[in-house]
């Protein structure tokens, strides 16, 4: 019993130091976070810190896992997919983002854009798992924007892929715009101009619209 208390704390320690991660690393950054900035937002001593992660750099990683976790899961149960008409459910997507930009700028951006701009030359590692975790994302809109293109574009000649990256290459800008005109603004700006750029490329036939 007093094993099985022990083993509680310690999982709580660490879950308590990935959630703290993904809050500070967004303020601070990875450079300049320190271990000590992860133990006192996490409220875990230096001990606890070190029981769970043998560096900052594997705290990265671990968080890393934890944000896709977490974000998958929120993702996974969006509204969105339920939107039948396949270039309406990726226009909803678009909505759902939007409306998660709210709060202080770090609530809102995004973990792995923020770690990779400053990792992707010095930690191969998190380079890595950060352009994973992207593409990871990026994908689940792949079989939306293929039904839509097939139903409403089936002629064009850019892919699936190459648009759900750029979904995502505009979502990370946003964010960068945001944080350098400290300016939430900004990221709902591309928000809105990538809506209106994916309905273009999605063109509602004439007849069907006059309806």
């Amino acid at each position: 019993m007093i094993k099985a208390a022990v083993t509680a704390r310690g999982q709580d320690s660490r879950q308590r130091l990935l959630d703290a991660a993904l809050g500070v690393f967004r303020t601070k950054g990875y450079t300049a976070t320190t271990v000590d900035d992860l133990c006192a937002a996490a409220g875990v001593t230096k001990g606890s810190f070190f029981h769970h992660f043998d560096s900052k750099e594997a705290a990265a990683l671990a968080a890393i896992t934890h944000w896709n976790d977490t974000t998958g899961a929120l993702f996974a149960a969006a509204p969105y997919w339920q939107v039948e008409d396949p270039r309406q459910r990726l226009l909803a997507y678009l909505d759902f983002r939007a409306g998660l930009v709210r709060g202080a700028i770090p609530e809102f951006t995004c973990l792995l854009g923020t770690l990779v701009q400053e990792t992707f030359a010095s930690h191969s590692a998190l380079q890595t798992a950060c352009g994973a975790g992207i593409e990871a994302h990026a994908q689940t809109l792949v079989p939306t924007i293929e039904a839509a293109k097939a139903k409403y574009a089936p002629g064009a000649e850019w892919s699936a892929e190459s648009l759900a990256r750029h979904t995502q290459a505009v979502l990370q800008g946003g964010f960068v715009l945001a944080k350098a005109m400290n300016d939430p603004q900004a990221a709902l700006d591309a928000l809105a101009h990538l809506k209106r750029y994916v309905a273009q490329l999605l063109p509602i036939p004439t007849a069907r619209r006059s309806r």
